[in-house]
């Protein structure tokens, strides 16, 4: 088992709020080796943070946070108008209030995922890539970050000494440029455990992945995704990790000790 080849699956979390339950945390949070905990912006409130950060401790499964842009009407996913620096302010709020919880349960956060809307753009800019890098960097510099591979943010990241590990997507179809389709695209979202499975092992074994228009696209990753609010995101996650393996890969986190 210890020359088995290793790769992480990785969760977006904890994005209920209030009276309101976002996905099936508590079947899907053992199928993990990291978790992405939703910090309060786009989802998230502190009794869920603190739920949420308990039980990913319980489970063994390593401890992220998830900050997005303050945009609870639309979970995150729409573009906002922000600077460099509020954009590094609003990550560093988002640490601060995911840290307390972490450290209160006797843990650490081992990483950072951007979500939604501020992931995407981060990669895009060079100023925001370099803003949430540094932050990242002034809140922890031992923690990593899951970057999109190949792209800005995983340069400025690189740069400001932090350690990445590059993202792929188990649930997510891929166009023929190597990027996610966007989710308003027919078959944008991968809803079959089993479609989702053979796309994680295409990722993680061949370093590639079948688009849209049925051809094939170079991706590398260290780790792989799978959205916790869909509606079957523990079948697919369980459907994935059988499938990696039974293949020989060993489901770890890429930052925990």
């Amino acid at each position: 088992m210890s020359n088995a080849r290793t790769i992480d699956l990785n969760g977006d979390v904890g994005e209920g709020f209030g009276p309101y339950a976002i996905g099936r945390d508590r079947e899907l949070i053992p199928l993990l080796s990291s978790a992405n905990i939703a910090c309060g912006f786009h989802a998230g409130d502190p009794r869920t943070m603190r739920e949420t950060v308990e039980r990913c401790i319980e489970a063994g499964v390593a401890v992220g946070a998830h900050p997005g842009l303050p945009d609870r009407a639309g979970f995150g996913r729409r573009a906002l108008a922000l600077t460099a620096q509020e954009a590094a302010d609003d990550l560093l709020y988002q640490l601060g209030a995911l840290d307390a919880f972490v450290r209160a349960a006797g843990g650490r956060i081992r990483h950072v995922k951007l979500h939604g809307a501020l992931y995407h753009m981060a990669d895009r800019s060079e100023a925001l890539a370099e803003a949430v890098a540094q932050a990242v960097r002034r809140f922890d510099p031992a923690i990593g970050l899951f970057v999109p591979p190949d792209g800005l943010l995983e340069r400025a990241a690189r740069a400001a000494g932090l350690k990445t590990a590059a993202e792929a997507f188990a649930d997510r179809r891929y166009g023929a440029d190597g990027r996610l389709l966007p989710r308003g695209s027919a078959g944008a979202v991968l809803e079959r455990p089993e479609e989702a499975a053979a796309q994680a092992l295409d990722i993680a074994s061949r370093g590639v992945v079948r688009t849209a228009d049925g051809g094939t696209a170079e991706v590398r990753a260290g780790t792989l995704c799978i959205h916790g609010d869909s509606p079957g995101a523990p079948e697919i996650a369980a459907a994935v990790r059988r499938a990696l393996e039974r293949e020989g890969w060993r489901i770890a986190s890429p930052f925990a000790p």
